[in-house]
């Protein structure tokens, strides 16, 4: 299970980079940080290329502060907006599928993944 910051981070970057390999999504929903960050400065950069925003995946159930864990393993909240011409459902789908798949790769024991897609807007 995730027990560390440094182990979730890990989780949420691997997450993102996975979404943002299927087809039709056209980004993560950003959050309020992102929103404000993009009105006053371009999108962050590494080495050129724009960087995946991690605002729009939300990891509960590994760990909390006090410790506890959730009996039922891990939940994974994805927020995408999608292209227009791509079908949501479909999208989401395949989302889900990659999402599970990163996560079994990233986390060092298995657990169970419950993977949920909202899509919150269509460009």
């Amino acid at each position: 299970m995730v027990t560390r910051a440094h182990d979730g981070r890990q989780l949420v970057e691997a997450v993102a980079a996975a979404v943002g390999e299927v087809p039709g999504v056209a980004f993560l929903r950003p959050g309020l940080a992102g929103r404000l960050r993009a009105t006053t400065m371009s999108a962050p950069r590494t080495n050129g290329a724009p960087t995946a925003s991690t605002s729009g995946i939300r990891v509960r159930g590994a760990s909390s502060t006090r410790g506890a864990r959730d009996a039922d393993g891990l939940a994974v909240d994805v927020f995408v907006v999608v292209h227009r011409g791509h079908r949501a459902v479909d999208v989401t789908r395949a989302v889900r599928e990659a999402v599970t798949r990163a996560a079994r790769t990233t986390l060092a024991t298995t657990v169970p993944v419950r993977v949920t897609v909202t899509v919150s807007g269509i460009v």
